[in-house]
């Protein structure tokens, strides 16, 4: 096995693990339910899940997604995350050995817990963004390129220039246009791939979004100008794959 497959593989499997944890994260948050405390149990009839039932993707393929107690559905979130966190994991694995691989699942799995959360809640929690900030700054104290002052400038500059669009709007249009936790999770994207990436980040996230209501035009649903959109999420799904091409582009 060659050193890519080998972390490719090995995060897969601690990205399904982890991505188990923040499943639940994702869902309980919102209903201001405990992620630490207690067993985990259907949401449905409240059974308490063996250790059987826990085993990531494995658990869901073979129950078909739903309780055995109670046959009621389980949330499709918590296989959905579990798939995308693995994913995440062996694309870093894949592009990048050690270290660095492992920060990079780190910013990916912190990416789709926030865009899972703001999917369903248009809501992206600060502690979260606080944490992938955090972290972007622990990775580059550490030596992970791109090198400090470019993340701290991106952190900077991602926030400053979604607070102006988010202001001038306001003014503008006397009314919300951007979440106030947009801007946030663009300064701690900046914080992990430094200010030269964060116009492709925003292009990628505008053409994603611009997609989605093209397809939702196109399906026959109406869609006025005051529809939501997840912003952050789409930034999300943005900033992973930059950073996957950034490093890999590296010498």
């Amino acid at each position: 096995m060659t050193e890519a497959a080998a972390w490719a593989l090995a995060l897969f499997v601690l990205g399904a693990i982890t991505g188990s944890f923040l499943a639940n994260l994702a869902i309980r948050w919102p209903r201001e339910q405990s992620v630490m405390r207690g067993r985990s149990a259907c949401d449905a009839c409240g059974k308490t899940l063996g250790a059987g039932e826990l085993i990531p993707l494995v658990s869901a393929a073979i129950q078909r997604g739903k309780c055995r107690g109670c046959s009621a559905a389980i949330d499709p979130r918590h296989w959905q995350i579990e798939l995308g966190c693995a994913l995440i994991g062996a694309a870093a694995g894949f592009v990048v050995a050690g270290p660095v691989a492992v920060a990079g699942a780190i910013f990916g799995w912190l990416l789709l817990t926030l865009a899972a959360i703001d999917v369903a809640e248009f809501w992206l929690p600060d502690a979260l963004t606080a944490t992938l900030a955090v972290a972007g700054l622990v990775s580059g104290i550490a030596g992970i390129a791109p090198d400090l002052t470019d993340r701290v400038i991106g952190g900077a500059g991602g926030f400053a220039a979604l607070w102006l669009v988010a202001f001038a709007y306001r003014r503008l249009r006397e009314r919300e246009g951007l979440g106030g936790g947009d801007p946030k999770l663009f300064g701690a994207i900046g914080l992990w791939l430094g200010w030269r990436m964060l116009p492709i980040v925003l292009l990628l996230a505008s053409a994603v979004g611009l997609a989605l209501v093209l397809a939702e035009m196109l399906s026959g649903r109406k869609m006025a100008r005051d529809t939501r959109l997840p912003f952050g999420a789409l930034l999300a799904v943005a900033a992973y794959p930059a950073w996957l091409v950034m490093i890999g582009s590296m010498p």
